[in-house]
């Protein structure tokens, strides 16, 4: 696959592809770039629409994923389960073929990750986290509409917290935790990743339930 161009350049919101903030991701990121050229290699942007209603945040690109596609969620079994799980609640159209350039559109809803870039092992460090969020926090802060948002894991739970001026404290994360935070509505969900699935620990059904309640919120509004 070509590497994609279609990185939104260096904004409040958007990384540069050559963003320098952290020193390992960015060594991670030299050595993919030389072992794979084709790959995107680089910040992944948001996707979806700035005035949807639904944000949903996720924890950062997978290595042969998002990474190497350049769309969150978009070439791993993450992505399978989100975007299937998109298209069931009406928050996306078109047909998901793991790829950027398969025609999938999201639909009142967008996404991004609490870190951009790919880390080594899927495990970005605390301060990893912290230096993204301004990122985070710009991304939020760009959707004018913004009345929910589907947290994907602990890590994206709390820094979503701390991006809308929160401590964790304020909402614990739990699978189906829900609560107001500032005029948004949270909602908290297991990682759709494959070890989670595989292990049982989250199954389609929870996982369903969950988008399913941010769309009754959603409808009711």
């Amino acid at each position: 696959m070509a590497r994609t161009s279609r990185a939104a350049p260096a904004s409040a919101a958007e990384p540069g592809r050559d963003c320098p903030l952290c020193p390992r991701l960015v060594e991670f990121r030299e050595e993919w770039r030389g072992a794979e050229p084709s790959w995107h290699n680089a910040p992944v942007p948001a996707f979806g629409p700035e005035d949807a209603r639904l944000l949903i945040v996720g924890l950062a690109p997978g290595l042969r994923g998002a990474n190497r596609t350049g769309r969150p969620f978009t070439g791993d079994y993450a992505g399978d389960l989100l975007y299937s799980t998109l298209l069931k609640f009406g928050f996306a159209t078109g047909g998901y073929e793991a790829r950027p350039d398969d025609g999938l559109t999201l639909t009142d809803a967008r996404i991004v990750n609490a870190v951009r870039c790919v880390p080594p092992q899927n495990k970005p460090t605390p301060e990893e986290i912290r230096t993204c969020r301004t990122f985070l926090s710009a991304a939020v802060a760009e959707m004018p509409r913004l009345s929910a948002i589907v947290t994907l894991g602990k890590i994206a739970h709390d820094s979503t917290l701390a991006a809308l001026g929160e401590r964790a404290s304020r909402l614990k994360f739990g699978h189906g935790v829900a609560g107001e935070i500032g005029g948004v509505r949270l909602f908290a969900s297991y990682h759709c990743s494959r070890y989670n699935t595989n292990t049982g620990v989250l199954t389609p059904a929870m996982f369903h339930a969950v988008f399913g309640a941010a769309r009754s919120y959603l409808d009711s509004l």
